[in-house]
């Protein structure tokens, strides 16, 4: 859904654009005030609007094509487990903490004080998902675990002084393994 809103939207946005771009164009041609030196300069401007035009375009399916979000998300909603992910100071607390590979887990991230982020790291203290857990309020971030090990939970919102001991492992087990 996410990843289609965002493509509509940019194609809207960049139709809107062409069509400013096409009414000044348009509009400055009727003044023939400069001849040759306004002529030279609509050449110039056209082949510069194109190749802009062109740039954006790559751009946005470059970017777009890689949003995580539509299949992340449709495929924790359909068959995934629900986590209830509660963030306090210093520390986190999970409803469910069986992880296994290749199981679509959909975390839902609140707060019981301050706010707190919610990163979470792979074995290589990579970044994977990350939201915000806010009192009175509920984030989802859906993740699938591609590889077994031990991942962390860390506070990515400076909490208070013990902010830098709020981090859990979680261990991710093999599918069928232990």
């Amino acid at each position: 859904m996410y990843q289609s809103i965002a493509w509509y939207a940019t194609l809207f946005f960049v139709f809107l654009l062409a069509l400013a771009f096409s009414f000044v164009y348009g509009e400055s041609r009727k003044f023939k005030e400069y001849g040759p030196i306004q002529e030279k300069g609509y050449k110039i401007r056209k082949f510069y609007f194109l190749g802009l035009l062109a740039v954006m375009g790559f751009a946005s399916a470059i970017s777009l094509s890689k949003l995580p979000y539509h299949d992340q998300h449709a495929h924790a909603e359909a068959n995934g487990k629900v986590v209830e992910v509660t963030g306090m100071q210093f520390s986190w607390i999970l409803s469910n903490e069986d992880f296994v590979v290749g199981e679509p887990i959909q975390f839902r991230v609140t707060s019981k004080d301050v706010t707190h982020g919610f990163g979470l790291y792979d074995r290589d203290l990579k970044l994977i998902a990350q939201t915000q857990a806010m009192p009175d309020y509920t984030n989802t971030v859906s993740i699938t675990f591609e590889k077994p090990g031990t991942y962390k939970i860390l506070c990515l919102e400076y909490c208070s002084t013990g902010h830098h001991v709020m981090m859990k492992d979680i261990i991710v087990k093999p599918k069928g393994g232990k």
